[in-house]
C-alpha cells in the first residue's frame, strides 16, 4: 500500500514539474512588444532604445569588416579606392550632418529618417548577397556576413518600429510615422562584371556610411527623450 502511495506521489510531482516548466517556457518565449498586449514581454522605452542601439552597432561593425575584406580581396591595386564620385541610392533621403543638425529635427522627423534609411536597404542588401555567390574568390564566411547584414536591417527596422509605437503610445510623438517609402538601388541587367564589382563595392561603402548614421541618430533620439538613461 505504501509503495503505491509513493508511486502516485512520484507521478504527481513529475506532472507538477512538467506544468511549471511549460509555464516558464511560455514566459521566456513570449515576444517582446512596445505595449501591454497579451502574451508580450513589455520593455521600457529606455530598454527598447538600448536594444536597437546595440543592434545597430553590431550591424555597422559587420558592414565595416565586410567593406575592409572587399577591398582586400577585390581591389588590391587601390586604383578605385577613394573615388569621390560615389552616388548612393539613399542620397535623395535628407540626412542631417553632425549632431547639432540632427538635434534640430523634430522627434518624428528624425524617427522617419532612420526608418527610411532602413527601408531603403532591404532589397539592395539581398541582391548584394546574391551577387557575392558569383564571386568564387569571396569565401563563404564573408558571404554569410552579407546575409547577416540583410537580416539585421530587417530586424532593426522592426525594432525601431516598436520604439516608434512606444513613443506614440506615450504621447511623445504623433502617429505620422508610417507608410514610408524609400528609393531603390537599380543595377542594369547588361552591366559588365567589372561594373558590377565596383557597384558592389560602392554599395558596401554607402551602407557602411548609412549604418553609422542610423546608429548615431538612434543615440541622439534616445538622449533627447530619455536623457536620464546613459546619456
Amino acid at each position: 500500500m505504501s509503495g503505491n502511495i509513493r508511486s502516485v506521489s512520484v507521478v504527481f510531482l513529475g506532472l507538477v514539474c512538467l506544468v511549471l516548466r511549460a509555464r516558464v517556457g511560455r514566459v521566456s518565449a513570449a515576444s517582446i512588444c512596445a505595449n501591454g498586449h497579451a502574451g508580450c514581454h513589455v520593455l521600457s522605452l529606455a530598454d527598447l532604445f538600448d536594444r536597437v542601439i546595440q543592434h545597430s552597432a553590431r550591424m555597422h561593425g559587420i558592414s565595416s569588416d565586410l567593406h575592409s575584406e572587399f577591398e582586400q580581396y577585390f581591389l588590391p591595386s587601390k586604383n578605385h579606392i577613394g573615388r569621390v564620385n560615389r552616388i548612393c541610392h539613399t542620397s535623395t533621403i535628407f540626412t542631417p550632418n553632425g549632431k547639432e543638425n540632427a538635434q534640430r529635427l523634430a522627434r518624428e522627423e528624425l524617427t522617419e529618417v532612420i526608418l527610411k534609411l532602413l527601408v531603403a536597404w532591404k532589397d539592395p542588401l539581398r541582391h548584394f548577397h546574391q551577387s557575392l555567390a558569383h564571386h568564387d574568390d569571396f569565401n563563404d564566411f564573408s558571404s554569410n556576413k552579407a546575409l547577416e547584414m540583410s537580416d539585421m536591417v530587417h530586424e532593426l527596422r522592426k525594432g525601431v518600429e516598436k520604439v516608434a509605437e512606444k513613443m506614440q503610445h506615450l504621447g511623445i510623438i504623433g502617429n505620422s510615422v508610417n507608410g514610408l517609402e524609400s528609393p531603390e538601388a537599380l543595377v542594369p541587367s547588361s552591366a559588365s562584371a567589372e561594373w558590377r564589382l565596383m557597384n558592389d563595392y560602392d554599395l558596401l561603402y554607402c551602407f557602411r556610411r548609412d549604418s553609422n548614421k542610423v546608429q548615431n541618430y538612434l543615440k541622439i533620439l534616445k538622449c533627447r527623450i530619455v536623457p536620464e538613461h546613459g546619456c
